[in-house]
């Protein structure tokens, strides 16, 4: 809309035309291709003086007590919490700290959501923390310390080639899908 008006008024002020006269006045413009010259340096000055756009502000870094810092990319407006204990569905994505994909529930031969028990030893303790203070429908990416996943041991082969090397820091696109009380 703000390009419209301001293509509206440099043409305007090309033509030299008033609020309410269709007419054109063009005395310095004896030629249509002088009339485009000076439309288009007209269209060209109005889109320069164009105030810019507001830039996205960045997301909110949250840090907790255990040392995950995580940012939320998707909010809701659900208030339910998961609790120790509840069985929760969610999807994940795995990277390390090079953007590389190490691991997540869209891999090939996995089903689109992990389920376990939270609080359980299932998953690392990163993503149990991150999970138990998470809305369901919400949608975060944690960085998780390397005493909240695999630690000095990392995950790897007895070749010694390493997936994650120990030690290593990682971050996880996190997306709580469900929550409920298991059977009794």
């Amino acid at each position: 809309m703000k390009i419209v008006l301001s293509l509206a008024l440099a043409i305007a002020a090309a033509c030299h035309t008033s609020a309410f006269s269709l007419s054109m006045n063009l005395p310095e413009v004896s030629s249509r291709r002088g009339f485009i010259g000076s439309s288009a340096a007209a269209v060209v000055a109005a889109a320069t003086l164009q105030a810019p756009q507001a830039a996205n502000a960045a997301p909110t870094i949250y840090k907790l007590d255990n040392g995950i810092k995580y940012a939320i990319t998707k909010d809701t407006d659900k208030k339910n919490y998961p609790q120790q204990g509840d069985i929760v569905a969610i999807e994940y994505t795995g990277y390390l700290t090079s953007g590389q994909i190490f691991d997540g529930t869209h891999s090939e031969g996995k089903s689109n959501a992990l389920l376990f028990k939270l609080g359980s030893t299932a998953v690392i303790a990163g993503i149990n923390e991150m999970v138990a203070e998470m809305k369901v429908g919400q949608k975060v990416q944690a960085i998780i310390p390397p005493e909240l996943n695999f630690g000095d041991k990392g995950v790897c082969l007895e070749d010694g080639e390493c997936l994650v090397k120990p030690g290593s820091t990682l971050v996880y696109d996190i997306f709580l899908k469900k929550s409920s009380i298991p059977p009794p």
